[in-house]
């Protein structure tokens, strides 16, 4: 790399650039940062902080950035925002820990991890409870027990005497919501026929595939294929990176084909395929807006989520007396409470998940009653 000019950047012989302040800086709360490897990357990344250093050295407000005290847990978690270990978490978990470090850092932001106590985490942790109920105060805990230790590994405290340790979290009542698929084709046929056709194609291939939304949110055309029984997506899990095999059935490959010549527009091989009526690709909340108003319409004052279509599968597939091994397959989890040797011995595969639909088509009719399926009838789509 050539030679560059940048204030407090510097390199080292391993290739790397860090943004070094000066001891009167780290007493205003800016600490050591690591920029990457030497390049435009890393000098922009110096160069951001350097205007960082600048507002706050005019005494202007810093809106993107807090800066923490030196030893603080603040800072600690700075800097493991800043590392590659962090980077390389999926962004379903980064987004938990963003999610519990709002209820931590208003508290314990400022102050140092050798200085909380038990009391101090009792008092937080049942203010959160009243506050913001069970769920949400035992994510928080948990982001709380990991950034500690996070915080033990970056020399802040001894992460073996986290003051938490000594309260017992309340556990949130699992959800237990499940639809039965007559419901879920009613859904398909309310959202096409009140013009939300995106959202009919996700929650089709959501009942089929038993993906999570932000799994089925994400699906491109280069990730769709066929075996010798029909169609299917090739899936990495957004929450885990694991593997899956999303299969879907006739009905639903005929619903996608209908939705997406309904788009008038060729789809880029990587581009998203499920899009809200704006054109836009759906998100985490217009997907979830647009699924209460049809909710609403078909099923005026339910409370059930589209992600309960994925326990619905695992409830139709239990029923059908599924094998283990090919529902955890199906759902690409641990579900079979064993991950390591089903790993091992029973490789993940489209025959392993075909075994967990027809189990999930012999539930169904035991759950319903009946051998008659549901038709699904669409209009012509609409140029």
């Amino acid at each position: 790399m050539g030679n560059v000019k940048i204030r407090y950047y510097v390199t080292r012989k391993c290739g790397r650039g860090y943004w070094v302040p000066t001891p009167s800086m780290k007493r205003t709360g800016f600490s050591l940062v690591c920029c990457g490897r030497d390049g435009p990357e890393a000098w922009a990344i110096a160069e951001a902080w350097n205007e960082k250093w600048d507002r706050v050295r005019r005494g202007e407000a810093v809106q993107d950035i807090r800066i923490y005290p030196v030893g603080s847990l603040g800072e600690a978690y700075d800097r493991y925002r800043r590392t590659k270990t962090w980077g390389e978490k999926k962004p379903r978990t980064r987004e938990d820990w963003e999610r519990g470090w709002k209820n931590i850092e208003p508290v314990f932001g400022d102050v140092a991890p050798t200085t909380v106590t038990l009391e101090l985490v009792d008092s937080w942790y049942a203010y959160l409870l009243d506050k913001v109920g069970v769920r949400e105060a035992h994510r928080s805990m948990k982001i709380w027990r990991a950034l500690w230790r996070v915080a033990g590994a970056l020399g802040y405290c001894d992460r073996d005497k986290d003051p938490s340790l000594g309260i017992r979290r309340k556990t949130p009542r699992a959800r237990a919501a499940v639809w039965l698929e007559g419901e879920a084709v009613r859904l398909v046929k309310r959202a096409w026929r009140m013009g939300y056709r995106g959202l009919a194609a996700v929650c089709a291939v959501a009942w089929d595939t038993s993906l999570s939304p932000v799994d089925v949110r994400g699906l491109t055309s280069a990730q769709r294929a066929k075996d010798g029984r029909g169609p299917l997506f090739f899936v990495d899990r957004a929450k885990t990176g694991k593997a899956a095999i999303g299969t879907v059935s006739k009905r639903t490959e005929r619903v996608l084909n209908a939705y997406i010549q309904s788009l008038g527009v060729e789809l880029h091989d990587d581009a998203p395929i499920f899009r809200n009526r704006s054109g836009a690709p759906y998100s985490k909340d217009t997907l979830g807006d647009d699924f209460r108003a049809v909710r609403a319409i078909e099923f005026p004052g339910d409370s059930r989520k589209l992600m309960d279509f994925r326990r619905s599968g695992a409830v139709e597939a239990a029923a059908g007396e599924v094998n283990p091994a090919a529902l955890a397959g199906k759902m690409a989890n641990t579900i079979d409470q064993n991950k390591e040797l089903q790993g091992t011995y029973l490789p993940h595969n489209t025959t392993l998940v075909r075994l967990a639909d027809d189990a999930r088509a012999i539930g169904r009719r035991r759950l319903r009653g009946t051998d008659q399926g549901q038709k699904l009838k669409l209009g012509r789509p609409k140029s």
